[in-house]
């Protein structure tokens, strides 16, 4: 069926992860308040109300068992390593939202899941030496943290990950490689069905049992596509222009900490792109709806690179790149009307 049809079998498979998700995320809802797995308003955070974890447990499993019932275990069977480390990100993240784990044990565990999926043979092919292993851990790590700092508002990760994943599986079905496209597809599916319940106001959150599995695992379908028709420069791009703002909106934070003195990685904050776009708007709805647009250019800029010879490729880029550090400057050497605090 992947190979006759594999849009439509895409579509089968992200809805499927829809409804299925619609079903797991108001059972793991329950698990949350009875096991005390909540997320309780402090001075950091925009919630008023205590609010209940383990939604990010039920994409993980949601994810899990649409793979299991409708993917082609011909292909699945390829990604073994990813889904160790993806399992082993997701229970992380469960253990973190439950009893809390320190800065520097998850990027120790971080690294042992990309670690993992470099040793099932999941890594960045750029320079045929130890290098691409460096990258590999960077982009892995580099990505998963994004997602995690990116879940600071009401839809905004599990959203903009959906996103993310919606474009690897046009991405995919244009350039017929299976095996990405069925895990960006359920992957969407069950951001999809989690965002019916995390929609302002949320009635649960993903933790980091979702932020740290959806990173993790958007990193690796990214290491997974390829695109041999183009050059390895041109290919790279497309990963990096589809999760462009979450890689934007951890520069922006680090340039904006570093500047004032803080740690990047342990210092909390409303400093996110997210938060600045709020204060401007006067609306932390609209500020998510805005970074989903932004999303979507992004990943319409990719699918154009996708196509696109190597002159306008680097064109597209550049000017992305130049669009970026003018944002940079503006939130923050300008502060946009926002001071972070």
């Amino acid at each position: 069926m992947l190979e006759t049809l594999p849009l439509t079998a895409f579509l089968l498979i992200g809805a499927s992860a829809l409804l299925l998700a619609i079903g797991v995320v108001p059972l793991m809802r329950q698990l949350a308040l009875q096991t005390g797995t909540v997320d309780r308003p402090a001075a950091r955070k925009i919630h008023s109300a205590p609010v209940p974890l383990l939604g990010g447990a039920a994409i993980y499993l949601t994810f899990i068992l649409v793979l299991f019932f409708f993917g082609d275990r011909n292909y699945i069977n390829e990604a073994i390593g990813i889904f160790v480390g993806a399992s082993f990100m997701s229970f992380m993240g469960i253990i973190d939202d439950r009893w809390g784990l320190g800065s520097y044990v998850k990027l120790a565990g971080q690294l042992g899941a990309a670690a993992i999926l470099i040793y099932s043979g999941v890594k960045v092919q750029l320079f045929d030496s130890w290098l691409d292993i460096a990258v590999t851990l960077v982009w892995v790590v580099g990505i998963t943290n994004a997602l995690n700092l990116l879940d600071n508002m009401d839809g905004l990760s599990g959203g903009v990950a959906m996103i993310a994943a919606i474009f690897f599986t046009l991405l995919a079905a244009m350039s017929k490689q299976y095996l990405v496209g069925v895990l960006a597809a359920a992957l969407a599916g069950a951001c999809a069905g989690f965002l019916v319940y995390n929609w302002n106001p949320a009635r649960i959150f993903m933790g980091d049992a979702g932020s740290l599995f959806l990173g993790f695992m958007l990193a690796a379908v990214a290491i997974k596509l390829r695109f041999p028709s183009n050059s390895t420069t041109v290919t790279w791009m497309i990963p990096v222009l589809v999760l462009g703002l979450p890689l934007f909106d951890t520069l922006l934070v680090f340039v904006s900490r570093l500047r004032r003195g803080k740690n990047p990685l342990t210092t909390p904050g409303k400093d996110h792109v997210s938060h600045r776009l709020a204060s401007l708007l006067s609306s932390r709805r609209e500020a998510v709806l805005v970074c989903y647009l932004i999303g979507c250019g992004f990943g319409l800029a990719a699918i154009f690179v996708s196509q696109a010879s190597w002159i306008e490729a680097i064109f597209v880029a550049t000017s992305l790149a130049l669009l970026g550090l003018y944002g940079l400057w503006r939130l923050e050497f300008q502060n946009g009307g926002v001071r972070p605090t």
